[in-house]
C-alpha cells in the first residue's frame, strides 16, 4: 500500500539541469530507467537516451531535444522511487518545464502526452524567437522588486522582464538581446553583485513567447488531462487546480508568464511541507530551495548513492 505523507514535496527540476551523462549510473543499476527512455523514443521516434548518455552536448542542449529529455528523466527517477518505497508526497511543483514532468508524475497526463507536448513546447518556443534576437540573464544579489523596476526602465521600445523569481537573491531576466544587456547594466548600477548572460537562445517566459503559446493551446486542447493525484502547486500562480480546462491555461500562461518559484516552494512550507525531495537530474532545485527556506529538509535523487539516502531518511 502506498503511503502518501503530508509534509512531503517532489519537485522536478526542469531546463539547465541536464548534462550528457545524466542519469548514467541510475540506469546501470535500476531497469525502470531505460524503459521510461524507451517509450520516449518511441513516442518521439528518435533514439532519445543516446542524445542523453552520448551527446553530443549541443544536440542535448537544443530545447526541443532538451526538454523531452528532462521530462523522461525526471518520470524515469520517479519510476525507480515508485518501485522501490511505498512512500509518495501529497505534494508536487516542477519549476518551468519540470511543471510537465510532475503532472506526469501526479497521474494527471499520461507520459506519452507528455513527451509530444514538451517536444512541440520546445520546437514552437525556437520558432517564435529566431536565434540571436532574444536572450537571458541571471541577476544575482538584488530584491525581486528592484529587477522588477530595473527591466521597466530598461526595457524602452522593446521587451525585457523579471520571469524567474528563483530563490531570494537570484532573478532571471528575459527579452530582446540589447533590453536585457541595458537591464543588465542596470542592475549592477543599482547594486547587483552580479548580472550574467545564460547560454540559452529562447527567451523563455516573456511576452516574445505569447504567440508559442497560442500554438502550444492548439496541442494543449488535444490531450486528455485528469485530476492530479497529488496537490499540484502551478508556477504562474501558486496554486493547485483540479479542473483540466484551468490546468491547460496555466500551462499556456507559463509560456509568457514568470516562474514564481520562490513562492511556491514558501506556500509549500506554510501548509506543513517539511521535507523537499527533488526528483531529476542535477542538484539545482535543491540549492535554490536551501536559499528559500533554511528550516526544512532538502534531498535529491538523481544516482543510486542519493536514492539510498533519500530511502533511509523517509522510510526512517
Amino acid at each position: 500500500m502506498n503511503n502518501q505523507t503530508y509534509n512531503l514535496a517532489f519537485v522536478f527540476p526542469g531546463q539547465g539541469s541536464q548534462s550528457v551523462g545524466m542519469l548514467a549510473e541510475l540506469a546501470a543499476n535500476y531497469p525502470e530507467v531505460k524503459r521510461v527512455f524507451e517509450r520516449a523514443s518511441d513516442a518521439l521516434g528518435k533514439d532519445l537516451w543516446s542524445v542523453v548518455a552520448v551527446g553530443p552536448e549541443a544536440e542535448l542542449n537544443q530545447t526541443h531535444n532538451t526538454q523531452p529529455a528532462m521530462l523522461a528523466a525526471g518520470v524515469a527517477v520517479w519510476e525507480v522511487w515508485c518501485k522501490h518505497s511505498a512512500v509518495r508526497p501529497s505534494w508536487m511543483a516542477g519549476h518551468s518545464l519540470g511543471e510537465y514532468t510532475a503532472l506526469v508524475c501526479s497521474g494527471a497526463m499520461s507520459f506519452e502526452d507528455g513527451i509530444k507536448l514538451v517536444a512541440a513546447r520546445g520546437r514552437l518556443m525556437q520558432e517564435a524567437v529566431p536565434p540571436g534576437i532574444g536572450a537571458m540573464a541571471a541577476i544575482l544579489g538584488l530584491e525581486d522588486h528592484h529587477v522588477v523596476k530595473v527591466c521597466a526602465e530598461a526595457a524602452e521600445a522593446e521587451i525585457v522582464a523579471a520571469v524567474n523569481f528563483n530563490s531570494p537573491g537570484q532573478v532571471v531576466i528575459a527579452g530582446h538581446v540589447a533590453a536585457v544587456e541595458r537591464a543588465m547594466l542596470a542592475a549592477k548600477t543599482a547594486g547587483a553583485k552580479r548580472a550574467v548572460l545564460l547560454p540559452v537562445s529562447v527567451p523563455s517566459h516573456c511576452a516574445l513567447m505569447t504567440s508559442a503559446a497560442e500554438k502550444l493551446d492548439e496541442y494543449l486542447q488535444s490531450i486528455a488531462m485528469d485530476t492530479p493525484k497529488m496537490t499540484l502547486i502551478h508556477n504562474v500562480d501558486v496554486a493547485s487546480h483540479s479542473a483540466p480546462e484551468v490546468i491547460r491555461n496555466v500551462l499556456k500562461e507559463q509560456l509568457y508568464k514568470p516562474v514564481r518559484w520562490s513562492d511556491s516552494i514558501k506556500f509549500m512550507h506554510d501548509q506543513g511541507v517539511t521535507c523537499f525531495v527533488e526528483c531529476g537530474p542535477g542538484k539545482v532545485l535543491i540549492g535554490l530551495n536551501k536559499r528559500i527556506i533554511k528550516d526544512a529538509e532538502h534531498l535529491s535523487i538523481y544516482d543510486p548513492e542519493s536514492l539510498n539516502k533519500v530511502m533511509e531518511q523517509l522510510h526512517g
